[in-house]
């Protein structure tokens, strides 16, 4: 069947199922078909009949009401405004116009969703926009309402490219022999610049493409995937992209896709875009400041957004003609996932884990590992060498702990190098309870970098969050991210003041591995004086000054703005291990052994050195299946 017949098929079934369905246009949307229509009734009341469509069709229908009858945005806004009651606390009304939908921010919305309340109706009939209420954010976040403002932007060019996508998605598939094939681009035996390309005969899809923790002196393209394989090239061919999560190690250079040629979609999870976006603006900042060359513009961090498709968690869609893919829960930053792809009818089925944590955590739920079907499933393995044995979030909590008070006796202050996004927000929740408790004592906490802008991205996507931490903020009005302890650097000036003060402080500032970023002010201040301590809480990868120090390095060379300056390491060297948001083997044993259904064949992926060659072997023996730890540039054919 080809595309024209889905789209004259849908509205054959509206006609004989609805025939006062007034539809003016039915259209593509990547995967989905759009309904328009000028009835009411359909678009607002009529969700069944898009399901009984969409069942009959195996296409997702979507039922919106045609912008010829939707009220002018300014006008909506005013008058949604007047209609909803000043108790009711509103906050903020924007418009995603791709949908039709007007979305409500206020601190209670049960008094405009009130099983007694007709406020809804009120807005659908005299607006013709369909009304979303959600609780307002606690946090302001300026990359959430930029994202907002671009998305409106590129309104009409994101709807031209959806179009053309859904005509592509749509097209028929290749006849012949079916095959699938995995290639190792990158993050393969190492640990940064993930990138996997799965193809078959129909389709190529690279799974992230992140950049190397460079060592103090590279350029940043040293570290980048091995895109310019006869696999990928030309990057024009590849027919989708998937990023698992927003870490720079997965998501750092996605954006030279675009600058190289790409021109087609990125699937996502809403917070994953969110955090990328700020993770890849500040990566090009610090590279500027640090005079390197970035990459990639800012301009191509647009196009990225532009290209975007965002996926929730446990929804399904096309992204090649025939390869269909879900994401889950991989329990590792906000909005991490894990992969499900299910290629042709039937075919064949991969799960790419991505960063998994599988427990429950300060911020979120175990990854997820009940899938419906699996043959081959790739995992990371990170902390899976021999000597890698988890500790538990109360160790960590008490390791900190007691790395606080003892620098706070000897009148020092704490320096903790941080991720931005995850360990900030975990390391955070563990100070705010402990000072709450009275575990240690109650002092300025100081987040340094994108960490309280990261925080606020966590805060306008709770439904990411653990329910416990969820309730906490959006039910109880309890944010401990709000805590007065925590205050927010503006400036190198309150960054040197931070420095020179008398009294016992704790700072958290990016970036987490010491390769630059603000964290590095403080340490060139504390180096040198053995009453303050540096405390690692993160994964410190190979190459990295972060790892030099936690292994002992007793004098460091470092460049000062071109400078040479050598710096004695005399301030306690601390871990709190504990915080971190991978799983290490035991856990990762445990996953896997509990997956439903079991695969045939584990492909390993994500750790240093022969730590995947160990962890595979460790897989084969233990399980009984075909275990394979590529290197990179390594292909395996799995159909």
């Amino acid at each position: 069947m080809s595309f024209k017949d889905y789209l004259g098929e849908a509205r054959a079934i509206f006609d004989r199922l609805y025939p006062d369905n007034r539809i003016t246009t039915v259209e593509y949307e990547g995967p989905n078909i759009i309904v328009y229509t000028k009835d009411e009734t359909l678009f607002s009341k009529r969700d069944d009949l898009a399901r009984q469509i969409a069942q009959e069709l195996r296409r997702r229908i979507v039922i919106r009401p045609d912008p010829e009858i939707m009220l002018p945005e300014d006008d909506s806004k005013k008058l949604i405004e007047k209609i909803i009651p000043e108790k009711a606390g509103l906050h903020d009304v924007y418009f995603e116009s791709d949908t039709g939908e007007v979305v409500i921010e206020a601190d209670e919305p049960s008094i405009i969703t009130g099983r007694d309340s007709s406020i809804i109706r009120e807005i659908k009939s005299s607006t013709k926009w369909s009304p979303r209420v959600v609780r307002a954010p606690p946090m302001h976040s300026r990359t959430v309402k930029e994202m907002r403002e671009l998305l409106r932007e590129f309104k009409q060019e994101r709807r031209e490219f959806l179009h053309n996508l859904g005509i592509k998605l749509n097209a028929p598939v290749m006849e012949g022999e079916s095959w699938i094939r995995v290639t190792a681009l990158g993050g393969h035996r190492e640990v940064g610049r993930s990138a996997t390309l799965v193809s078959t005969n129909n389709s190529r899809i690279l799974v992230d493409c992140g950049m190397l923790n460079t060592t103090e002196g590279e350029q940043p393209w040293e570290g980048a995937p091995y895109l310019y394989l006869p696999e990928a090239q030309p990057l024009s061919s590849l027919d989708a992209v998937v990023l698992t999560h927003a870490h720079l190690d997965h998501s750092g250079l996605l954006p030279i896709l675009y600058k190289y040629g790409y021109e087609g979609p990125v699937y996502m999870t809403a917070p994953t875009r969110d955090l990328a976006v700020l993770l890849q603006n500040d990566y090009i900042k610090v590279a500027y400041a640090e005079g390197k060359k970035s990459p990639y513009d800012s301009k191509h961090i647009r196009e990225m957004v532009k290209k975007s498709v965002i996926l929730k968690y446990n929804e399904t869609t096309d992204i090649t003609r025939d390869t269909r893919i879900t994401f889950y829960n991989a329990g590792h930053i906000l909005g991490s996932a894990s992969v499900h792809m299910h290629i042709g009818e039937g075919l064949y089925n991969i799960v790419l884990s991505g960063d998994v944590k599988f427990e429950k955590s300060w911020l979120f739920n175990a990854a997820h590992n009940r899938f419906p079907r699996v043959e081959t499933f790739m995992t990371e393995s990170t902390y899976a060498g021999r000597d890698d044995y988890a500790h538990t979030r109360s160790d960590a909590y008490s390791a900190l702990t007691d790395i606080i008070n003892r620098t706070f006796d000897r009148g020092g202050s704490v320096l903790i190098p941080v991720f931005a996004v995850g360990r900030s927000q975990e390391v955070m929740l563990s100070l705010e309870q402990a000072m709450r408790e009275k575990q240690i004592p109650e002092a300025r906490v100081y987040c340094d970098g994108m960490i309280m802008e990261a925080t606020a991205i966590h805060a306008a996507y709770p439904e990411f969050l653990n329910r416990e931490l969820r309730e906490k903020i959006m039910v109880k009005g309890e944010n401990p991210f709000m805590s007065p302890i925590f205050k927010r650097v503006e400036s190198s000036d309150e960054r040197k003041d931070i420095c020179d003060a008398a009294e016992s402080s704790i700072v958290l500032a990016t970036s987490g591995m010491m390769n630059g970023g603000p964290v590095m002010e403080y340490f060139r201040s504390w180096v040198d004086n053995p009453k303050h301590s540096l405390v690692f809480v993160g994964y410190q990868a190979e190459g990295t000054l972060g790892r030099r120090i936690q292994r002992g390095s007793q004098e460091l060379t470092l460049s000062d703005g071109g400078r040479i300056n050598r710096y004695p390491v005399k301030m306690a060297i601390e871990t709190a291990e504990g915080f971190s948001g991978h799983s290490d083997k035991k856990q990762l044993i445990a996953y896997i052994a509990t997956m439903q259904p079991k695969p045939h064949r584990i492909l390993v992926n994500h750790g240093d050195g022969e730590k995947s060659y160990e962890f595979s072997k460790l897989l084969h023996s233990k399980f009984g299946v075909e275990a394979v730890a590529l290197k990179n540039l390594e292909t395996i054919r799995l159909y």
